[in-house]
């Protein structure tokens, strides 16, 4: 396994399912400001920064500053986390077998730190080595910041702990949306599609897979020398 270096984790729809949590948020919010929602609007939200879904929920006729909303709809979601945390088939095992094979890994997601940290202390320390939120760049998913920020803070981290450098070509991320992989793709990460709220096409740009079920860090590590196509 000494040619894969380091996994990094979309959250929302690839780790856990807390799509079904945000959009029953944005339905209330919507409705309580007489407005109307509808799926088609809320799929448009996911895998985005957080501020463009609230500047969606805006034209939707919520009145509310942007921040407000986006801190609404956190509260919502993490509450319902409190009840429940809805792990991702597969999820928490591959993240236990990469960690185990000494694969280090991280979370890169749009959700903020706050919300982040909910989902990363429910797994065992030290299998997320650290979070990226979108509160934490100026520009979100589809943009490859979020991703650059991750792989750069654990470079460097790596660089001083094994003297070798880290690279991304041994390098990936697991997404479900389209702004996820095109974020991942553009970062220059390899990159692992599984598709959960919406379909992803087969652009020959990443890797796809319905399930993380069943998946193995041996089954990560072939994609590093793989063109893109089905797992």
């Amino acid at each position: 396994m000494s040619s894969l270096q380091a996994v990094f984790w979309d959250m929302d729809g690839t780790l856990v399912d807390t799509e079904p949590y945000w959009i029953e948020a944005e339905y209330q919010l919507v409705e309580a400001w007489g407005g109307e929602w509808n799926e088609a609007k809320a799929e448009l939200l996911v895998g985005q920064a957080l501020e463009f879904g609230a500047s969606i929920l805006q034209q939707a006729g919520v009145g509310m500053e942007t921040t407000a909303i986006v801190e609404h709809l956190m509260d919502q979601v993490i509450a319902r986390c409190a009840e429940e945390v809805p792990w991702r088939p597969g999820a928490r095992e591959l993240l236990s077998s990469l960690y185990e094979a000494g694969i280090r890994q991280a979370m890169v997601t749009m959700s903020w730190s706050r919300l982040a940290s909910v989902i990363a202390d429910q797994l065992p320390e030290g299998q997320l080595e650290f979070v990226v939120s979108g509160d934490m760049v100026t520009r979100g998913k589809p943009d490859p910041e979020a991703y650059q920020l991750g792989f750069e803070k654990m470079a460097a981290d790596h660089e001083e702990r094994t003297g070798h450098p880290l690279e991304k070509h041994r390098c990936i991320a697991v997404e479900d949306s389209v702004p996820g992989t095109a974020a991942a793709v553009g970062s220059g990460l390899v990159t692992l599609a599984v598709p959960h709220c919406s379909a992803l096409p087969e652009t020959g740009r990443w890797h796809l897979a319905e399930t993380l079920s069943g998946l193995r860090p041996e089954d990560l590590q072939t994609l590093l020398t793989k063109e893109p196509a089905a797992v």
